[in-house]
Order: C-alpha cells, then sequence, then structure tokens
C-alpha cells in the first residue's frame, strides 16, 4: 500500500489508478450523456457507477480545485472523469453525475 501522501496530487492518483485499470477517459456529451473520449462509446447515466471519487486543490490558488470520479460501466470498461469543483464546475458533468445512483465512496479503497 502507497503512503497517501504520495498521493495528494491528482497525477498521483490518475498513475495509481490506471494500474487498477481504470484507464478510460470519459467526456459529457452535448446531449447529457457520458462517453469514451473517442467517442466510440456512449453510456447513460444508468450504466455508470461511480465507485469513487477525489477532491483536489490548488496548493496556492483555492479556484483550483478539481474534482475526480472514478467509474465503473454496465459493459465493463473502467475510467475517470475529471471537472472543476465549486464555482467553476461544468454543469454537463455535474447534472449527469446527480443522474447516477451510486455516488462512490461504497467500495473498499485501502489500495489507494
Amino acid at each position: 500500500m502507497q503512503d497517501r501522501d504520495e498521493l495528494t496530487s491528482m497525477i498521483n492518483v490518475l498513475a495509481q489508478l490506471r494500474k487498477e485499470g481504470y484507464t478510460e477517459d470519459y467526456k459529457i456529451t452535448e446531449d447529457g450523456n457520458m462517453c469514451t473520449i473517442n467517442g466510440q462509446e456512449i453510456f447513460e447515466p444508468e450504466q455508470v457507477r461511480i465507485v469513487n471519487f477525489y477532491r483536489f486543490e490548488g496548493e496556492s490558488n483555492p479556484d483550483d480545485m478539481a474534482i475526480l470520479y472514478v467509474i465503473e460501466t454496465t459493459t465493463g470498461h473502467k475510467g475517470t472523469i475529471s471537472d472543476a469543483y465549486g464555482t467553476y464546475s461544468d454543469d454537463t458533468v455535474e447534472n449527469f453525475m446527480k443522474k447516477i445512483k451510486s455516488l462512490g465512496k461504497d467500495i473498499d479503497r485501502n489500495s489507494i
């Protein structure tokens, strides 16, 4: 198990998640669904489960806040989607995440 202090940056958390198989990057489409970055697969909220999430604050500027969602889909894809947190959040990402039944922190993530 890695020291938790080593996982304070989003880059470090992403690297650890990639090792665990969360390799896909997602975005929200114009019609409000989630898709892979290349747009080849589209998912509706009921096809997605948030297994964990992380919040990050900028060291020198509180406006540099972000949230990273760890995602699994009903088709077996595993990956992440990020958003600004607070004032600068993307409404399309926030609205999609609100529709998902499982909002994370519901599995044992001792390895992170």
